[in-house]
């Protein structure tokens, strides 16, 4: 499989986002932007459970993904460009804590200096399930 019919389709994230523990099509969720999908994370307060759009598409290029009900407003876009062995992927992520119950909704920045070490870790997942950089 490509890499952006990979990462552009929300339901494989459960296989290499390690927080995701499931993602279901949300109405009719084929390719292109509009698409939504119910996006169920396992986190330190419990699950939180998000309905995300794919706001864009660009075939080979970029996707993104926003958050448009749940707990913890993010959007993840991924940019994806050709290179002389594979593939360079690159995130440009954003997350708050501003949904979650009690004192975690506090956290404010704190929410973004955690998400980074972990989608690093995410990332490297991807990177060895899509072989990128052959």
């Amino acid at each position: 499989m490509q890499v952006f019919e990979f990462v552009a389709d929300a339901t494989t994230m459960p296989r290499w986002y390690a927080a995701v523990t499931s993602v279901d099509p949300v109405g009719q969720a084929g390719p292109g932007a509009g698409a939504r999908f119910r996006a169920v994370r396992s986190l330190p307060g419990g699950p939180a459970v998000n309905v995300v759009e794919r706001v864009t598409w660009l075939p080979g290029e970029e996707v993104t993904f926003t958050s448009v009900s749940g707990p913890t407003p993010f959007r993840y876009r991924y940019l994806l460009a050709p290179t002389a062995t594979g593939t360079r992927l690159t995130l440009h992520g954003e997350i708050s804590a501003e949904g979650l119950p009690g004192p975690a909704r506090h956290l404010g920045g704190v929410a973004d200096h955690f998400f980074r070490p972990g989608m690093a870790a995410n990332l490297r997942t991807l990177a060895r399930l899509l072989d990128l950089g052959r």
